[in-house]
């Protein structure tokens, strides 16, 4: 086996021992991880079911058995939200609050009981090395696939992504000055969008359009501020040019401002160089191309 698989493994094995999920006394409290946990995610606001299935990640039957379990306990009540009556929305009752304020000191508890034993040095470094660990297992998480370019979640990523640009932007920015990217440019095989998630949430999108035969263009590449530092902007990167060579591209090309010193320090690490313009985008400073060796013609497979 893999020895990194191997510690992946054991690491796991040390944490679910060590934060007693393997009974069904998580905290003392008599019922298992995945209760408290749902409890703790409803909180004292309440929340959506379909929210509750969204940020745990878990399966509709799942999450009603976890839901009957904490309703039969007098924890928890489900009722059809007031604004909308298809929308169920849960939260806790009472007890079900005070439950929440005891699982809450018991989870400090805990927490403190894992640092307790340790020097200074050896909190601070088990500290980083969690906090190091949640953004890679975040990192691991998200996903990037293509989407389409007129669905609802390109739509949000691109009206962000052209706010931040009109924000960043010394004289601000309007889309309809520089160059197109319809729709339509990026549907097989004329081009493709991509779209990255993380916990079923949009956090970024990128598209490559044909802009000349054997030549394409990157586009409307970003990544949502709350998921940067995560790697995303190469994944993606990367992702493109995979889609470019297998639609036929011998080229990729991109334009980008000045102010986007991040996204050129991305190109230029990645084998782009400066070109001449090769359009009149107002809003361009720096223009960029890459050879896709060993591109492979014909339709992409999605």
């Amino acid at each position: 086996m893999d020895d990194s698989l191997q510690k992946v493994r054991q690491f796991n094995r040390a944490v679910t021992q060590r934060i007693g999920v393997l009974t069904d006394n998580y905290l003392g409290r008599g019922r298992p991880l995945g209760e408290s946990r749902l409890a703790f995610e409803v909180g004292r606001d309440g929340a959506d079911v379909r929210e509750l299935r969204k940020r745990l990640s878990l399966d509709s039957g799942y999450l009603s058995r976890l839901l009957r379990s904490l309703e039969a306990q007098g924890l928890l009540a489900t009722k059809p939200a007031p604004d909308d009556a298809r929308v169920r929305r849960v939260s806790l009752t009472r007890k079900g609050l005070r439950e929440l304020a005891l699982l809450d000191q018991r989870s400090q508890a805990l927490a403190q009981s894992l640092l307790a034993p340790l020097g200074a040095t050896q909190r601070e470094r088990l500290v980083t090395a969690m906090s190091e660990v949640e953004r890679f297992l975040s990192a691991s998480a998200v996903s990037i696939s293509p989407a389409d370019p007129a669905g609802s979640e390109i739509r949000a990523c691109i009206a962000s992504y052209l706010r931040e640009l009109d924000a960043r932007f010394e004289n601000g920015f309007e889309a309809a000055r520089g160059p197109s990217a319809d729709p339509d440019e990026f549907v097989p095989p004329r081009g493709v969008m991509l779209l990255a998630r993380l916990d079923g949430e949009a956090v970024g999108c990128g598209g490559i359009k044909t802009i000349g035969t054997g030549i394409g263009e990157i586009k409307r590449m970003w990544v949502a501020p709350s998921a940067r530092g995560l790697g995303i902007a190469q994944r993606l990167l990367d992702a493109l040019e995979r889609h470019a060579a297998e639609l036929g591209f011998r080229r990729v090309r991109l334009d980008t401002n000045r102010t986007l010193v991040e996204a050129r320090a991305l190109y230029l690490r990645n084998g782009y160089r400066e070109i001449a313009a090769y359009n009149e985008n107002p809003y361009a400073d720096h223009w960029l191309e890459k050879s896709l060796q060993g591109s492979r013609r014909g339709t992409a497979r999605f």
